[in-house]
């Protein structure tokens, strides 16, 4: 089962919904115990509870004629980074002086956990995500997220793209919050996936492609089984000393990163695929 947020042209206020193929259900949630989507997701079955809540009175609605909002509503936002080969060499490409600190990081036992972003600083399909206005190497990291309810229980997934900005960090490690905290540097969509309608992890491919001017300038893919780290090790990892009374979406790290000779520019379009779940896309702005 697919659970999206979205509006409609003729209703502005967010709902909920069930996705089936090129159309989406709407959940009646008026009158329920459950208010939102994370209300949801933080039942004891998500996928029941959405099924009893479909509104009978309601046709089906074009996945067109919608627009998906980022499936998010309080939780926090974290990520895990060099959980990849390829992102523990970028990351040494960004700083030579802190290139044996990323290697021991993709070592140890211990993973890269850092804070992301809050619901209003994240979009959806469809939006746009920005470049920081005082960064020139900027690139999109695709990455496959861990829906968590407030019991740290997987639930579900989506895609999330972890922008960054690889010059600010790559000056100094100690720059990481201001690469990759800011507004509109977290894309997330188009939906969640529960976690009972997923293939099987060793399965999950994850897809990258970068369009300008009406041509693909990058493409690029890797699978989760490139991963040198458990969903289980991040999650118990996130959860130490932490609560999350809400919950918290956990995006696992990218094993496709551009050449360092690439950067981002306003009008790009990103377009991030992943088996299971569907495809996120968003313009680049400037900000």
């Amino acid at each position: 089962m697919k659970l999206a947020k979205y509006t409609t042209a003729a209703q502005g206020n967010v709902a909920v919904g069930i996705v089936e193929g090129e159309q989406l259900r709407p959940l009646l949630l008026a009158g329920s115990s459950y208010r939102t989507l994370s209300d949801l997701l933080d039942s004891k079955d998500p996928a029941a509870v959405a099924a009893a809540l479909v509104d009978p009175s309601a046709a089906p609605l074009d996945l067109a004629s919608v627009a998906l909002r980022a499936p998010v509503d309080a939780q926090e936002v974290w990520a895990a980074g060099v959980t990849y080969k390829r992102s523990c060499a970028a990351r040494q490409e960004e700083s030579v002086g802190a290139a044996n600190f990323y290697d021991l990081v993709y070592q140890a036992a211990r993973p890269e956990l850092f804070f992301k972003a809050m619901p209003h600083r994240a979009v959806g399909t469809g939006e746009s995500v920005r470049i920081r206005s005082d960064a020139s190497w900027n690139v999109p990291e695709p990455e496959l997220a861990l829906v968590l309810n407030a019991r740290l229980e997987l639930v579900g997934f989506t895609i999330g793209n972890d922008m960054s900005s690889r010059d600010i960090e790559g000056e100094n490690p100690l720059y990481l919050p201001q690469a990759k905290v800011y507004d509109q540097s977290c894309a997330l969509g188009p939906w969640i996936t529960l976690a009972g309608a997923m293939p099987t992890r060793e399965a999950i491919g994850i897809r990258m492609s970068i369009g300008r001017g009406g041509e693909t300038i990058f493409r690029g893919s890797t699978s989760i089984a490139q991963m040198a780290r458990t969903f289980e090790d991040l999650i118990g990892y996130l959860g130490r000393d932490n609560t999350f009374a809400r919950g918290a979406v956990l995006l696992t790290g990218t094993g496709i990163i551009p050449e360092s000779t690439f950067t981002l520019r306003a009008g790009d379009k990103v377009e991030i695929a992943i088996d299971g779940i569907g495809s996120l896309v968003n313009t680049v702005v400037q900000g």
